[in-house]
């Protein structure tokens, strides 16, 4: 399975006004509620973390993250693969160059070098999409 995780600011419409700060962050405007989501591409949500004040931003909403916060303590689901004769016990998620360096997250490369890379950047730039795309389907509704 392939598939994403990012986050994405949900605008609040009916906040408070005299507690818009709490949740307002300056780069938005308005206040927001903060949905992080793990997506495979044919959309389906493998993980959804909602509800952190728009204030914050994707860090801190992964510091909060409970799947993220079991995979770093050792109780996460076994999920073990192999990959080249090396066997991996966790999941891992393809994330963008704000994740710290956990080694549950692959990040694309900045200059693939050749083709072999190249076609990984690609496929992982697709499978960026596909959250995007995910968030965008949820926004219709």
């Amino acid at each position: 399975m392939l598939g994403s995780i990012d986050c994405i600011h949900w605008e609040w419409a009916n906040y408070p006004n005299a507690l818009r700060g709490q949740v307002t962050r300056g780069d938005h405007g308005v206040p927001t509620n903060i949905l992080e989501a793990f997506v495979s591409n044919d959309i389906w949500f493998w993980l959804a973390f909602f509800g952190m004040a728009g204030s914050n931003n994707d860090l801190n909403v992964l510091q909060a993250s409970l799947i993220f916060n079991d995979i770093l303590q050792g109780k996460a689901p076994d999920m073990s693969y192999v990959v080249n004769g090396n066997e991996y016990k966790y999941g891992y998620y393809l994330g963008d160059r704000i994740y710290p360096e956990y080694a549950t997250f692959v990040k694309s490369y900045t200059f693939p070098a050749d083709d072999k890379r190249k076609m990984f950047k690609l496929a992982q730039e697709s499978a960026r999409k596909d959250v995007e795309r995910a968030f965008g389907v949820l926004k219709q509704k």
